[in-house]
């Protein structure tokens, strides 16, 4: 049995179903290597939050009509994509992660924005503030997705929709402890991507999603390697992810 640290009322909450988990799609390989990958998005009954779009560390140097089409489709059956802007660590320019901004909005019609490997620290939490305040301006309604993986200084849960608290391997998550600030604030601001996560454990790792009061959840057997991306393609367990956590499903 994991040892967690339960934010108070979050057993609570999953006794009584109060609010469940959706999915958070990472990135998928571009749509010419997984069609159906980003095929299965649009299927009935998908409990999706949202998707992000990478098209080459960020949205590429013309539109990509592959993608275009993707992103209508998603939009089309009432689905967020997220563009990715690549953070690294708070070493890109305020600039150049705008200009990335405006070409997905203005190529694909995105839905807001995920800021992949976003700063957690509380003297870059400014720098941050601004990039987001500045995503938000262009345009009504967009979501900010702050993808740190880790649990970063409380105040950032002022600069985004969502923060990713947890991304990495099963082997780490099962044994993970939330931060106790957590259990301020509602599940639907915080999402868990976990890789390698065996089919005999997933209801496991969903039980533990619900616990640390995470509303977003990506679960995959698939695994990271340093020449291998996780994220790429579907798990093996698709349908029974979807049915696991769709609508209707009670715990």
């Amino acid at each position: 049995m994991p040892h967690l640290t339960t934010p108070p009322g979050a057993a609570v909450a999953a006794e009584t179903g109060a609010a469940r988990p959706g999915l958070g799609i990472p990135g998928y390989a571009h749509p010419l290597l997984a069609p159906v990958e980003w095929a299965e998005l649009t299927r009935p009954g998908t409990p999706l939050h949202w998707a992000v779009l990478n098209v080459a560390d960020g949205p590429g140097g013309r539109p990509d009509p592959h993608c275009t089409e993707v992103a209508a489709k998603l939009r089309g059956a009432g689905g967020t994509l997220l563009g990715h802007l690549a953070m690294r660590d708070g070493t890109r320019s305020f600039g150049e992660l705008l200009s990335d901004a405006c070409r997905y909005r203005d190529w694909y019609g995105v839905g807001g924005f995920y800021l992949g490997r976003a700063p957690a620290g509380k003297a870059e939490l400014a720098a941050v503030r601004r990039v987001s305040d500045a995503l938000r301006g262009l345009g009504p309604g967009l979501r900010i997705v702050l993808g740190q993986g880790i649990h970063p200084y409380e105040g950032y849960t002022e600069a985004a929709d969502q923060l990713v608290t947890f991304s990495g391997a099963w082997a780490d998550y099962r044994w993970s402890q939330v931060a106790e600030w957590t259990a301020d604030h509602p599940a639907e601001r915080f999402c868990h991507l976990v890789h390698g996560v065996p089919r005999t454990h997933l209801e496991e790792a969903v039980r533990i999603a619900r616990w640390q009061g995470a509303g977003t959840v990506w679960f995959t057997d698939r695994r990271g390697t340093a020449a291998r991306d996780p994220w790429a393609s579907l798990p093996g367990y698709w349908d029974e992810i979807v049915s696991r956590i769709g609508p209707g499903v009670s715990e």
